[in-house]
C-alpha cells in the first residue's frame, strides 16, 4: 500500500512538471510573437492599448517633404503660354532667334509689297509702249509717240535711233547686228534690276527653317538641363521650356513658308516680264529693217534714175 502511494505521487508530480513546461513554452512563443513588427498588408491584431490624452499629440509627426518637391510645386505654378509671354520666359539666344526670324518675315513682306508694284507698273507700261511700236511704221514716228519715257521698251527704241544716227552710211547688216546687241544689253541691265530683291526672298526661304530648328535645339537643350537641376521628370518642368523652343520652330515656318511662295510668284512675273522686252527689241528690230530697206530702195531709186 505505501508503494501504491508512492507511486500515484510520482506520477502526479510528472504531470504537473510536463503541464508547467508546457506553460512556459506558450508564455515564450506568445512574447516572441508580440515582439516581431507587423507585415505590410496584413490586419494589425494586437490589442488597442489606451494612451493618456497628454500624450497624443506627441504621437502626431509631420510627415518630411520629399525631395524636389518644393520644385515640383513652384513648377507646377500657372504660367502664361501665350506666344508673348513665351517669348518673355524664353532664353536670350532663343530670343534672339525668334527676333530675327520676325524681322525676316517683316523683310519679306516688304519686298513682296515694294516688286508687286514695280512690276505692275513696268508691265502695264511695256504693253503700252509695245502697242505704240505695233502701230508705228518707222523709228522717227515710234520715237516721236514715245517721247522721252523711262520705260524699258522706249529705252529699247531709244537706243536703235541713237546708233541709226551715229551711222549716217552704214551697212544694212552691220547696223542691224551692231543694234541687236546693244537692245541685248539694255534687256539684260533690265532684268537685272527688276530682280533686285529676289536674292533675298531665295535666302529667307532657304534658311529661315534652319534657324528656327537652331532655336528649337537650344530650347531643348535648356530643357534637358532643367530637368538634371530639379531631379524630376514631372511634366510642369518640362512643358514651358520645349513650347518656347516649338515657338522658335513655328515662327521660322512662319517666315519661309511666304518667302518661298512670294519667290516662286515673282520668278513667273519676272519671266513674263523679260517675254515682253523681247517683244519690244523684235518690234525695234523690226523697224530697223524697213528703214533700212526704205534706204536701199532709195539709193537703188536714184542710182536708176542717175
Amino acid at each position: 500500500m505505501p508503494k501504491f502511494v508512492s507511486d500515484i505521487r510520482v506520477l502526479f508530480l510528472a504531470r504537473l512538471a510536463v503541464g508547467a513546461l508546457g506553460m512556459v513554452t506558450a508564455l515564450a512563443i506568445g512574447t516572441a510573437a508580440l515582439a516581431q513588427p507587423p507585415t505590410p498588408g496584413a490586419p494589425d491584431n494586437s490589442p488597442v492599448v489606451s494612451q493618456p490624452a497628454a500624450s497624443a499629440p506627441a504621437l502626431e509627426t509631420p510627415a518630411a517633404p520629399a525631395s524636389g518637391a518644393s520644385v515640383i510645386a513652384s513648377a507646377a505654378l500657372p504660367r502664361d503660354l501665350s506666344p508673348w509671354g513665351m517669348f518673355l520666359n524664353a532664353d536670350i539666344v532663343v530670343k534672339i532667334v525668334m527676333v530675327g526670324l520676325v524681322f525676316a518675315s517683316l523683310v519679306t513682306w516688304t519686298v513682296w509689297l515694294a516688286k508687286n508694284l514695280e512690276l505692275w507698273k513696268a508691265t502695264r507700261n511695256g504693253r503700252a509702249a509695245l502697242a505704240v511700236l505695233n502701230e508705228a511704221r518707222s523709228l522717227a514716228e515710234a520715237n516721236g509717240r514715245l517721247g522721252k519715257s523711262d520705260e524699258t521698251v522706249a529705252r529699247l527704241l531709244r537706243t536703235a535711233v541713237h546708233e541709226v544716227q551715229m551711222s549716217p552710211h552704214p551697212d544694212p547688216e552691220a547696223l542691224k547686228e551692231r543694234i541687236s546687241w546693244l537692245l541685248e544689253r539694255v534687256e539684260a541691265s533690265s532684268s537685272r534690276r527688276i530682280g533686285r530683291g529676289m536674292g533675298l526672298l531665295a535666302s529667307i526661304g532657304a534658311t529661315a527653317p534652319f534657324v528656327g530648328l537652331f532655336g528649337t535645339v537650344w530650347g531643348i537643350m535648356n530643357s534637358f538641363i532643367g530637368i538634371s537641376n530639379a531631379h524630376t521628370t514631372n511634366l510642369a518642368v518640362v512643358a514651358p521650356g520645349i513650347a518656347e523652343a516649338l515657338l522658335a520652330t513655328a515662327l521660322g515656318l512662319f517666315a519661309a513658308i511666304p518667302a518661298v511662295v512670294i519667290y516662286n510668284v515673282f520668278s513667273r512675273q519676272i519671266g513674263g516680264y523679260r517675254a515682253l522686252l523681247a517683244d519690244g527689241s523684235a518690234l525695234v528690230m523690226r523697224l530697223v529693217s524697213r528703214d533700212c530697206e526704205r534706204v536701199s530702195s532709195a539709193h537703188i531709186s536714184r542710182a536708176a534714175a542717175e
